[in-house]
C-alpha cells in the first residue's frame, strides 16, 4: 500500500462534502464553525473546498462537483489531510468522474494523502483501496470534529491526533465509555453533553483463540452490501462492477464491518451477510471485526446471526470494537496488516499508519 505522510502543525486540511450536502444547509452554521475551531485548536488549518458547502440539493443533482472537489484536494500540493464532511448514500455516484481521470489516479498514486471518514465513505476507501492507498475508517467532520459537547469526545479526540503520530505499532484498545446518538444537533445542544455509559463489555471474543494476523478491509456492512444488491439505486452495482469497487479477493484479509444509524432488523443483518457469503467474502477472510451498534440496538441479536452464519467456516470474530457509527470512534487503517489476539481480546496494526 502507498501510505501518505503524517500531519503536523499548520497543515491544511480539506473538508469535502462527498455524499450527502448537510455540512453547506444553514442549519448546520454552528456545527461548521465548531468544527473549524476545533482543527484550528489542533494547529491545522482547514479549508472547504470549493462546492463542498453548496448544499444538499445542488450536490444531489450534481455528483461531477464533488468528485471535482476530492481531485482539488488531492492535487493540491499545500493540502495535507482530506477530512469528508459526512456520509450519506450516493458517493458511488463520483467514481466515474475520478477512476476515468489518469491525472486524478496519476496524483494519488504519487502524492497519498490522508483521507478519513465512515459510512458511505465506504465506497471513497474502496476506491482508493484499489489504487493502492492506505485511507482511515475513521472520524469525520459534522459527526466527530463538530461534536456538539464543550469538548471532543476524549477517545475520539485522541483517535484523531494519531493522525499526527507515526509510531511503528499500534494497539487499538477498547473506549472505557460509549455514548448515544444524539436526536437534537441544533445549536440549543451548543455544550450539552451526550448520554453516556460505562463499557460494560470491551472486547468481546465470540469465536477463536490465539493470535490470526492479516490486513484490514471493509466498511459499512450497508454500503458493501448496496455494492452488490440495489437497495437504494438501481445501477450502484453496474458502477461497481465497471470499476472493480467490490474487491475480488478477501484471502488473507481480516474483515471489519459495522451496521449504520438506520439498525437494520437482524434478519437484514443475516440477509446481509449471507449476500457477502455468496460473494466468497466469508469463505476466505481470517477472522472479522464487528463495531459497536450504535446505541447498542440489537446488540446480542447481532452476535447469534454473526456466529449461525459464520458457522461452516467456523470465522474467529472480535466484536464490539469502536469504530463506525457508534460513538465513539477509533481509526482503521485499510490494507495494512493487523493481529487479533482472541485470547487477550486485542488488536494490534503491526506496521507504521504512514509513510
Amino acid at each position: 500500500m502507498i501510505k501518505p505522510p503524517k500531519l503536523q502543525q499548520l497543515d491544511q486540511v480539506a473538508i469535502v462534502s462527498l455524499s450527502a450536502g448537510t455540512l453547506g444547509e444553514a442549519f448546520a452554521a454552528h456545527q461548521r464553525e465548531l468544527g473549524t475551531k476545533r482543527l484550528e485548536a489542533m494547529g491545522l488549518v482547514p479549508r472547504f473546498m470549493p462546492n463542498a458547502l453548496r448544499g444538499q440539493a445542488y450536490l444531489k443533482a450534481h455528483p461531477e462537483a464533488r468528485a471535482a472537489d476530492l481531485k482539488t484536494a488531492m492535487t493540491d500540493p499545500d493540502i495535507k489531510g482530506i477530512i469528508c464532511a459526512i456520509g450519506g448514500d450516493d458517493t458511488y455516484r463520483i467514481v466515474p468522474y475520478l477512476l476515468d481521470d489518469p491525472e486524478f489516479i496519476e496524483v494519488v498514486k504519487n502524492h497519498p494523502k490522508i483521507f478519513t471518514g465512515f459510512s458511505d465513505t465506504t465506497i471513497d476507501h474502496l476506491m482508493f483501496y484499489q489504487m493502492g492507498m492506505t485511507t482511515f475508517y475513521g472520524p469525520n467532520f459534522l459527526n466527530d470534529l463538530a461534536e456538539l459537547d464543550k469538548q471532543l469526545l476524549p477517545y475520539t479526540a485522541a483517535s484523531f491526533h494519531h493522525f499526527f503520530e507515526n509510531p511503528a505499532t499500534t494497539e487499538i484498545t477498547s473506549s472505557p465509555t460509549w455514548y448515544e446518538e444524539r436526536t437534537d444537533f441544533s445549536a440549543d445542544q451548543l455544550g450539552v453533553p451526550r448520554k453516556a455509559h460505562p463499557e460494560q463489555h470491551g472486547y468481546l471474543t465470540l469465536r477463536g483463540h490465539g493470535r490470526v494476523t492479516g490486513t484490514l478491509l471493509g466498511g459499512c456492512l450497508d454500503s458493501l452490501h448496496d455494492l452488490l444488491y440495489p437497495v437504494r439505486y438501481s445501477d450502484e452495482p453496474q458502477v461497481a462492477e465497471k470499476y472493480h469497487l467490490f474487491p475480488q479477493s478477501w484471502a488473507e484479509k481480516i474483515l471489519f464491518i459495522e451496521t449504520s444509524e438506520e439498525k437494520i432488523a437482524p434478519a437484514t443483518y443475516r440477509q446481509f451477510l449471507r449476500h457477502l457469503d455468496d460473494h466468497g467474502v466469508l469463505q476466505q477472510v481470517r477472522a472479522i471485526l464487528v463495531g459497536k451498534p450504535q446505541n447498542e440496538t440489537y446488540f446480542t441479536e447481532y452476535q447469534q446471526v454473526l456466529l449461525d452464519v459464520t458457522a461452516s467456516y467456523q470465522t474467529p470474530i472480535l466484536y464490539n470494537l469502536n469504530f463506525g457509527h457508534a460513538y465513539p470512534r477509533t481509526v482503521l487503517p485499510y490494507g495494512l496488516q493487523a493481529t487479533v489476539d482472541f485470547d487477550q481480546r486485542q488488536l494490534t496494526i503491526n506496521e507504521p499508519f504512514f509513510a
